[in-house]
């Protein structure tokens, strides 16, 4: 009889490409104090009276361009995903999602029923790099759940695995057959987040932001800090790809209000591109392990669109890891390496 689980957490989808449903997720997502971070009433107005209102059919216009006979593309490769893990591994594995269904609490009380001899679960965030608006509200929430539930089993949490070898080979894996074709540069573009959520999760209180080298700078902060991680994530992979520094760039997307942004912005960078004479392009989108909306709808329509009109040439979108067999096998290591399974 197993004693683990392994319990994938993603982000989330609304039930359907609806107005109603997607005004539904988008309320859920943005009341998120970790998403919005500010005081839960002017929260609410905004998100309630402004935001899901307004964007609700725009957005759900967005989602039914990317829907599939499955449903949510994120939603179906995350399945796919647990599926191939639980082929390939032997152990028990359930996914969950921080937003939307299927929700943690049903996940576990599922777990409970059917393997009730379980001793641990281990919770698998599918974010490789710690902010707190992607990987800490799903690790926080999840365990909200498990405390609340009083659950037979402990819960045992993945921590960030921006820098993992097997995750760096998976990636560069994923990004090294379209080196092949003709192609002027290579954009890694990584979900946006606001300059203040590094200052918060910044651990010293003095080191995030305060000068123009500190993702470089050893520092405790590092293990929160969302920019050193994707930058290091960046430096690896192009070392790993032997690629000059001419040949690639970072960029930061899916930005939200009017707050500083970590910058470049990639709308602005696929503007600029082609003024370069950089006419083609490759984009990998290493925040998401799992195509979704800010991938399919995001970065393969709309980045195309943004970089064709401004003179480019050949715009082409490299998947996420998604359910690859050498992202199942890295997902192993990790694991193995973190809990010894």
């Amino acid at each position: 009889m197993p004693e683990k689980v392994i319990l994938l957490v993603n982000l989330g989808s609304p039930k359907s490409p609806s107005t109603s449903d997607v005004r539904k997720y988008l309320r859920q997502f943005l009341m998120d104090e970790r998403v919005i971070d500010i005081p839960a009433f002017p929260r609410w107005l905004l998100v309630n009276g402004i935001i899901a209102p307004f964007r609700a059919p725009s957005s759900a216009a967005k989602y039914r361009s990317i829907w599939t006979e499955e449903g949510s593309p994120l939603i179906a490769l995350t399945r796919q995903l647990a599926r191939k893990l639980e082929n390939y591994r032997g152990m028990p594995v359930y996914y969950c999602m921080r937003y939307g269904v299927p929700g943690p609490r049903q996940v576990m009380q599922q777990i409970e029923s059917d393997h009730p001899e379980i001793k641990e679960v281990l919770l698998f965030p599918l974010y490789p790099h710690y902010a707190m608006s992607s990987y800490e509200t799903a690790v926080e929430y999840v365990r909200k759940i498990w405390q609340s539930g009083q659950y037979p089993f402990h819960l045992r949490i993945v921590e960030p695995y921006y820098n993992h070898p097997d995750y760096i080979e998976a990636l560069s894996n994923s990004i090294l057959p379209w080196l092949d074709d003709d192609y002027d540069h290579l954009l890694f573009s990584y979900h946006g987040i606001p300059e203040r959520h590094l200052k918060k999760t910044d651990p010293t209180g003095h080191h995030c932001l305060e000068s123009e080298n500190c993702c470089q700078v050893t520092s405790p902060a590092h293990a929160y800090c969302y920019r050193h991680q994707v930058l290091e994530t960046t430096r690896l992979v192009a070392q790993k790809l032997k690629l000059s520094e001419d040949r690639y760039s970072i960029s930061f997307q899916s930005r939200l209000g009017r707050d500083k942004w970590l910058g470049p912005s990639t709308a602005s960078v696929l503007q600029q591109l082609p003024r370069q004479g950089i006419k083609k392009i490759l984009v990998v989108t290493p925040a998401f392990v799992s195509d979704c909306l800010e991938t399919l709808e995001e970065i393969r329509q709309e980045g195309r669109n943004t970089f064709l009109e401004a003179g480019g040439e050949v715009f082409e979108h490299i998947p996420c890891l998604n359910d690859h067999d050498y992202w199942v096998g890295a997902l192993v290591q990790i694991l193995s390496d973190q809990f010894e399974i």
